[in-house]
C-alpha cells in the first residue's frame, strides 16, 4: 500500500475541507451570532493538520492501487467527520461533548440525519447553516464515491448498472473520463439544489430556510433548522415540494444524466430499478393513506398529504417529518421503517440496501420457486430483457447476508448497553440505512443514549454509507499483506 500517496490525498482533502468553515463565518458575521471564533479556529486547525499531512509527501505521485482506493474511501469519511466536529465541539452555543459533536458531524456527512441536539430553533444561524452544509457536501461525496470510485474498485451498487445491468446506464463510463462523469453529476446535483431552494422560497420559506432545507433535501439528509422539521412551516405546498425533490433525489443520478443528455423522460420508464422504486413507494403510500383515512387518524385531505410525505421521506431515507409516524395505528410504523431498508436507487444520495439489490433478490427468489417445479430448466434472471450473470446475483446475496449479519451484531451491542428492544432495533436500522429518526427513545433525537451506544451507531452509519464491504475489507488480514 502506498502510504505516501494516501497521505498526500488525505492532506489535500483536509485543506479543501477547511474552506467549508468559511461560509459559516460569513453567516455568523451577517447574523452577529458570536460564533466566528469557533469556525475560525476550526478552519486553522483543519488547514494546519492538512498541510502537515500533505507537505512531507507533496511530491510523491504514484498510481493508486485498488487497496489504496479502499483505504482512502474509508478515511475520507473518518477524517472529514473528525474535522467536521471541531466547530460543533468548540461552539459555546451547541455545548456538545466530543462524542456528541462527532456523532452529529458523521451523521451529517453520511446524510443520516440522526441528531443529538435538542432546541434546534434556538441555535445560532451559523451552526444551523453548518449542519445543513455538512449534509450537502456529504451528498456530493456520496455521488462521487458511488459513480466514480466504487465502480473503479469493482464494488458498490453502481457496479451493477455500469458493468452488468441492461438499460440506459450500461456503459462503463457515462463520459470518457471519470472526472468528467463526476463533474456532470455534480452539475445535476447543484442544479437540483438551486431549483429546490427557489421552490421552497417561492412557497413561503425565508431565504435562509429555503437554502438550508434544499441542502438536506437533495442530499437526502433530513437535518432541519427547526425541531419540528418540515412540519414547522405547516404548509401543504412546501410538503409537496419536498416530496417531489426527495423522490427525485432518490433516483440514480446517472439516470438523471442520461435522461438529460437524451432529452427524453422515457428513459426513466425503461429503467427496471426506477420502476421498482416508484412502485414500492406508490404501493406503500396507498396502504398508508387508506389506513389513516379508515382509522380516522386525520381528515382525508390531511391523511393524503401527511401519509404521502412520510412514506417518501422514510422510503428515500431522508428523515424529514410532518407527523409522528411512530404513533400511527396498526402496522404503519413498522411498515414504513422496513421500507427504509430498501432505500433509494443505486447511485443516489439515498441509503438502505438500494432498490436494485432488493429487486434482484426478489427475482432470484421467484427463479428458485420455478426451479422447484422445473428442476432441469434453465431460467435466467432478467432486468429488462437481458439476463443478469449469476456472479452478480451471488454478489447481491453475499451483500444481503453480510448486511443482516452486521445488523444483528450491532443490535446485540446496543442491547448490551441497556436499551430496550424497540429503541435498539430501530436505532441500528435508522443508522445503517442512513435514515435518521427511529422508534422508541430515538423517535425524536439520540441525545439521551449512552456514549457507548453512540459510538456503535457511528460505526453503523459508516457501514451503511460505505455499503458494508468497503469498510469490512479493512479488517481482513489478507488486505494488509504485501
Amino acid at each position: 500500500m502506498h502510504f505516501s500517496t494516501t497521505s498526500r490525498i488525505l492532506g489535500i482533502l483536509l485543506m479543501l475541507f477547511s474552506l467549508t468553515m468559511l461560509p459559516p463565518i460569513l453567516v455568523s458575521y451577517h447574523y452577529d451570532d458570536h460564533q466566528i471564533l469557533a469556525f475560525f479556529h476550526a478552519f486553522v486547525i483543519t488547514l494546519g493538520i492538512g498541510t502537515l499531512v500533505w507537505l512531507p509527501v507533496r511530491h510523491r505521485r504514484r498510481e493508486l492501487r485498488v487497496r489504496d482506493g479502499f483505504v482512502i474511501t474509508v478515511l475520507f469519511w473518518l477524517v472529514l467527520s473528525f474535522s467536521g466536529c471541531i466547530p460543533l465541539y468548540l461552539s459555546d452555543a451547541a455545548k456538545l461533548s466530543f462524542v456528541d459533536a462527532y456523532f452529529e458531524s458523521l451523521s451529517g456527512l453520511t446524510t443520516t440525519g440522526a441528531t443529538v441536539i435538542t432546541g434546534i430553533d434556538a441555535l445560532p444561524e451559523s451552526i444551523l447553516w453548518y449542519r445543513q452544509q455538512l449534509q450537502w457536501f456529504g451528498g456530493m461525496g456520496i455521488i462521487v464515491l458511488a459513480v466514480a470510485i466504487l465502480p473503479m474498485l469493482g464494488i458498490g451498487g453502481m457496479q451493477l448498472y455500469r458493468a452488468e445491468a441492461p438499460g440506459p446506464v450500461k456503459d462503463s463510463k457515462l463520459t470518457p473520463r471519470i472526472t468528467e462523469t463526476a463533474k456532470a453529476l455534480w452539475y445535476i446535483y447543484l442544479g437540483l439544489t438551486i431549483f429546490c431552494a427557489l421552490a421552497y422560497w417561492s412557497a413561503g420559506m425565508t431565504f435562509f430556510d429555503a437554502v438550508a432545507h434544499s441542502f438536506s433535501t437533495i442530499a437526502i439528509g433530513g437535518y432541519s433548522t427547526h425541531d419540528a422539521s418540515i412540519g414547522y412551516f405547516n404548509s401543504t405546498l412546501i410538503e409537496l415540494i419536498a416530496v417531489f425533490f426527495m423522490f427525485l433525489s432518490g433516483i440514480n443520478f446517472a439516470l438523471h444524466f442520461t435522461a438529460w443528455r437524451s432529452n427524453s423522460p422515457l428513459v426513466y420508464l425503461r429503467d427496471p430499478e426506477f420502476k421498482f422504486y416508484a412502485s414500492v413507494i406508490g404501493l406503500v403510500a396507498v396502504v398508508t393513506i387508506v389506513t389513516l383515512i379508515a382509522t380516522e387518524s386525520y381528515h382525508p385531505s390531511e391523511a393524503v398529504t401527511k401519509g404521502l410525505f412520510e412514506v417518501v421521506s422514510i422510503a428515500t431515507t431522508t428523515g424529514f417529518s410532518t407527523a409522528d409516524f411512530s404513533s400511527w395505528p396498526f402496522v404503519l410504523p413498522f411498515l414504513l421503517f422496513v421500507v427504509a431498508f430498501i432505500g433509494g436507487c443505486a447511485g443516489s444520495t439515498g441509503g438502505g440496501m438500494k432498490a436494485i439489490r432488493v429487486l434482484l433478490i426478489y427475482k432470484q427468489g421467484l427463479r428458485e420457486i420455478k426451479r422447484l417445479i422445473h428442476p432441469n430448466a434453465i431460467i435466467p434472471v432478467k432486468l429488462g430483457k437481458k439476463p443478469v450473470p449469476d456472479r452478480v446475483l451471488e454478489a447481491v446475496w453475499g451483500f444481503f447476508s453480510v448486511y443482516l449479519f452486521v445488523f444483528v451484531i450491532l443490535l446485540l451491542l446496543l442491547l448490551a448497553t441497556g436499551l430496550d428492544q424497540v429503541t435498539a432495533w430501530s436505532a441500528v436500522g435508522a443508522c445503517i440505512n442512513n435514515l435518521g429518526p427511529g422508534l422508541g427513545e430515538v423517535a425524536l433525537h439520540y441525545g439521551d443514549l449512552p456514549d457507548t451506544a453512540k459510538w456503535v451507531l457511528c460505526f453503523a452509519m459508516l457501514m451503511g454509507r460505505l455499503e458494508i464491504f468497503t469498510l469490512l475489507i479493512l479488517f481482513t488480514p489478507a488486505f494488509w499483506r504485501t
